[in-house]
């Protein structure tokens, strides 16, 4: 872009850093500042289709991200009162064939960690982490953070602000006006386990699995180049923790499926260590600009994980900020990015709507949840595959 200051970007999780490393290789200067003192992400597993496989593939990160993630062959969906199977999706080489890109379940620290070592090789890239961000203001050439980093005052000053601070944005709350996030009634509990000897037991080998019960649902796929298990389950629920995250007890999650079938019951007794958190959105009304600063990802789109399209939705949102903020239009930037906001708003809301039914549609029990099994069947795979063509089938437009 024509100003000479970089883009400052707040918060270096999935969205911030893919966001850095598209501008960096399209010859802008980013400064990206963190309050975490290390990235170490928390968390577990998550699925990249191919609408973000596509994106981070075209980056150079496709070997990187085979080597710790893997390629599930098909997606398996169970009824979870019965164990039934319902319908078996094609993965693998089918989104391949289908969209030109691979569909990938890897662990978040792995995404983090490869998207870090690409942007610590780009020279117009810098990273501040431990950043304590006291305040935002407006300036003549653009804007200006100030906080603290290593006991000392900093300044950081840039053309445009980015957002891109999570669910719990501070920007987004601070600086645009939005509102706090937002609790659904759904808990996520989280887990990961040494998959050595697992498959033989029950599943076979890179599959994910979905299982719909009543009030939960429950999906497992190995991470980890295969050496390890991601489950995670949803659960309707109230919450009541200090935080928005917290431990959870084995026991109680191994209540909450004990009327399950048994491979769902050995399935959440293998774990010794799990984690809870608060399934969160971000406040349906949140602007997405003010000014020259811009919200991306979950900081302004946070939405339930019921069509896996979080991260996938932040590297969208990236790619496409990063090309408006590397052109050099001469249109003016602020109305850049209110067009920007437009055109993301418009998929997101229709993505996050997606997801808030499924949502309910997965927890379904009794004579309804019949019906949809009997639907899902006979809508069938490939008709199926068809509805997400909207989703996995977007690309960036060039130019």
């Amino acid at each position: 872009m024509p100003d000479h200051l970089p883009v400052v970007v707040v918060g270096a999780g999935i969205a911030g850093l893919t966001l850095s490393l598209c501008l960096a290789r399209a010859g802008v200067r980013v400064t990206v500042i963190d309050k975490a003192p290390e990235l170490r992400e928390v968390g577990a597993g998550l699925q990249l289709s191919p609408n973000a496989s596509s994106i981070l593939f075209h980056l150079g990160l496709g070997t990187a991200l085979d080597a710790t993630g893997l390629r599930p062959e098909a997606v398996t969906i169970r009824d979870g009162a019965s164990g039934r199977l319902i319908l078996r999706m094609p993965l693998g080489e089918a989104m391949v064939e289908r969209y030109g890109a691979p569909y990938i379940v890897i662990h978040r620290a792995d995404l983090q960690g490869t998207l870090l070592a690409a942007v610590e090789q780009e020279p117009r890239v810098t990273l501040h982490l431990g950043v304590n961000v006291t305040s935002v203001d407006e300036t003549a050439a653009g804007v200006a953070v100030e906080g603290v980093e290593a006991d000392q005052p900093v300044r950081f000053e840039g053309s445009v602000l980015v957002g891109a601070d999570g669910v719990r944005s501070m920007v987004r709350e601070n600086v645009v006006g939005g509102g706090p996030a937002r609790y659904t009634g759904r808990t996520a509990w989280r887990a990961t386990f040494e998959a050595e000897g697992f498959f033989a037991q029950s599943f076979r080998h890179n599959e994910t699995g979905l299982w719909l019960g009543r009030h939960a649902h429950l999906v497992h796929y190995a991470i980890d180049a295969g050496r390890e298990i991601n489950l995670v389950a949803a659960i309707d629920d109230v919450w009541n923790e200090d935080g928005w995250d917290a431990p959870g007890d084995p026991a109680q999650i191994q209540a909450a499926f004990q009327d399950w079938p048994e491979p769902v019951r050995k399935l959440i007794a293998m774990p010794d260590i799990w984690r809870k958190w608060a399934l969160c959105e971000a406040p349906r009304d949140t602007p997405w600009t003010k000014g020259r600063t811009v919200l991306i990802g979950d900081a302004v789109h946070g939405m339930p994980p019921f069509v896996a399209q979080g991260a996938a939705m932040a590297i969208e949102d990236a790619r496409v900020l990063a090309g408006v903020l590397a052109s050099d239009s001469g249109e003016d930037i602020e109305d850049r990015l209110r067009a920007f906001s437009e055109g993301r708003k418009a998929r997101t809301d229709k993505v996050a709507a997606a997801a808030r039914r499924n949502g309910v549609i997965y927890h379904l029990g009794g004579v309804p949840a019949k019906a949809r099994n009997l639907g899902m069947r006979l809508i069938g795979a490939e008709r199926l595959a068809d509805n997400m063509d909207w989703i996995y089938g977007w690309r960036p437009v060039e130019g």
